[in-house]
This record gives structure tokens, sequence and C-alpha cells, in this order.
């Protein structure tokens, strides 16, 4: 589901966020203070990325780094969604 203020992804199986099973994830929308601290953060583009997201879907990045690949893809585009 997608409106001007969130998107909710569906995940392809079940990850395991603070205890609990979860089979989907909202996200909302972004704000530049979102992008700037992202920005400011150590590591690499790839590594702000899965922090910025995970920021916007409320969850810690451990959650984001243990989805699988066709999911963390899903979470881009939602993302990318926002920008347009």
């Amino acid at each position: 589901m997608k409106n001007q203020d969130y998107t909710d992804i569906e995940l392809s199986k079940p990850v395991n966020v603070d205890g609990v099973e979860v089979t989907k994830l909202r996200m909302r929308e972004p704000t530049v203070q979102d992008q700037l601290d992202a920005d400011a953060m150590k590591g690499g583009a790839a590594e702000q990325e899965v922090a910025l997201i995970a920021n916007l879907c409320e969850v810690a990045p451990d959650a984001i780094k243990r989805l699988p690949l066709r999911d963390y893809k899903q979470l881009q585009v939602a993302f990318m969604g926002f920008t347009e």
C-alpha cells in the first residue's frame, strides 16, 4: 500500500525485528534531515543507505541486513518512489 506519507513493503519471507517475526515493513516518507543524517554517517554509501532505509522503516540496521536481496531491492524502489 502506498500513500503520500508511507509505503508498505511485503517481504518474501519474515524477518525478526526485536523478537517479532514481521512479514511487511512500513517505510515513511523521507525528509531532508533523514538524508543529511545518513550522509553524515561514517562508512561507505551502502552502509549509509542501509541506515537510512532502516531509519525510515523504524527498525535496526541489522534487521535490514538480514533481508534477502530481493526484499532489499523492494525497499530501494519504495525509497526512490518518494523522490519522484
